[in-house]
């Protein structure tokens, strides 16, 4: 699950870490009482950041400065309501705008091949990390925190001065990727990244000015199985740039993930469906998704599965392989009989059902005229082969 940046910004602050402050608005006139707020105590500008799951923001128009409240205003008239890689503008965030004297990179990540947390750094901030990546390998610096203790304080300082920190900011920056870590471990998190870490400088009420390091953006990405733990988190998810599919799923508690493919696969078990993906595969197809409804699914769960799948328009064939051990064959069987009464559009189906209650599972598939496989592989095969048919049948109509 991913955070917006100003949910992000609350756990980095609420873990004592320096991130400037920052108000949500979904209007203009929120938006200027906002900017009125901020410049009241002491901001020199507002910036109106527009508040969505994707990246470039700021090159689609989604990042614009203000110098008062009306200009706030007038600023986020036109990024409220507009569109960033499909997805529909409804918030933003108003933070003093900054007087940036360097932007630096650094985020924490769980590596899965080395069953770490890996705390990564570059003195390239400002641009996505996966473009320094590309572009400039060299210029990122990598250190794997210790499993249970976390990130010392010397490899800290490592990432620090390979970054060019030096001085009044290397204690800061030490600070801020032990208290990245505690955040990612603390809230189960996958992902913690500050882009920018930048080192501003902030002129008082007197006149003077100091320079200080701020993490002026923010990211966390959530482990999902781990939301139980975290009813706060979880109340944070935005519904609103959520894939009614995915929702859909979540509250059937069903593991759905979209893929590319034609043939929809419905399956009990993730190791099963992940053969079942791989054997599709093989047989020269392209499976449209990973759907696993669990042990012990009745049959309105598999009817809610087969909605999920049906609603992918890519859709040109389903793949049913149900082995039953807690899930009774039967049951699964009359829940298809009860989805292929209710859909929008009719889509071949194979569908392969074995053990508890497979023979009243037959009876149930025969009498209902669904096309039926003993063995995993002909399923698999037949369904790569009901879906050349559609698609040559498609192709042939559109000439």
């Amino acid at each position: 699950m991913k955070l917006q940046e100003f949910h992000a910004r609350e756990l980095l602050a609420a873990a004592g870490l320096p991130v400037p402050p920052g108000r949500v608005a979904t209007t203009p006139g929120e938006v200027a009482d906002a900017a009125r707020e901020l410049l009241t105590a002491g901001a020199r500008g507002v910036v109106v950041k527009a508040q969505v799951l994707v990246g470039g923001r700021g090159k689609a128009g989604g990042v614009k400065l203000a110098a008062t409240p009306a200009e706030a205003a007038q600023v986020a008239e036109q990024i409220l309501g507009m569109t960033i890689k499909g997805i529909v503008v409804r918030k933003v965030l108003v933070a003093p705008a900054s007087d940036i004297r360097h932007e630096y990179y650094l985020g924490a990540v769980l590596d899965r091949a080395a069953q770490r947390i890996l705390v990564m750094g570059s003195a390239e901030g400002g641009v996505e990390i996966e473009q320094v990546a590309q572009e400039k390998p060299e210029a990122i610096v990598r250190v794997h925190a210790h499993p249970h203790l976390g990130l010392f304080d010397f490899q800290a300082r490592q990432v620090a001065l390979a970054l060019g920190l030096t001085g009044p900011h290397l204690a800061d920056a030490v600070a801020i990727a032990k208290g990245l870590v505690r955040v990612m471990v603390e809230r189960d998190a996958d992902l913690v990244e500050v882009n920018p870490l930048a080192i501003v400088r902030e002129i008082g009420a007197d006149g003077s000015s100091r320079e200080r390091l701020v993490c002026l953006d923010a990211k966390i990405t959530l482990d999902d199985s781990a939301l139980p733990r975290h009813p706060d988190l979880e109340a944070r998810r935005d519904l609103d740039e959520e894939d009614p599919a995915d929702a859909e799923a979540r509250r059937q508690e069903i593991n759905f993930i979209h893929l590319d493919g034609t043939i929809g696969c419905l399956v009990n078990g993730a190791g099963l469906a992940m053969t079942t993906m791989d054997l599709v595969k093989r047989a020269g197809g392209e499976p449209a998704n990973f759907l696993d409804i669990g042990g012990g699914a009745k049959a309105e769960t598999v009817a809610a599965a087969m909605r999920l799948i049906l609603a992918d328009p890519r859709v040109q064939v389903i793949l049913v392989n149900i082995f039953g051990g807690i899930t009774r064959g039967d049951e699964v069987a009359r829940g298809l009989v009860e989805a292929r009464a209710q859909q929008a559009r009719e889509v071949p189906m194979v569908v392969r059902i074995v053990g508890t209650n497979a023979e009243a599972a037959s009876r149930i598939l025969h009498e209902a005229s669904f096309q039926t496989a003993e063995s995993l592989e002909a399923a698999a095969e037949q369904a790569v082969a009901a879906a050349r048919r559609v698609g040559a049948a498609v192709d042939g109509g559109t000439r």
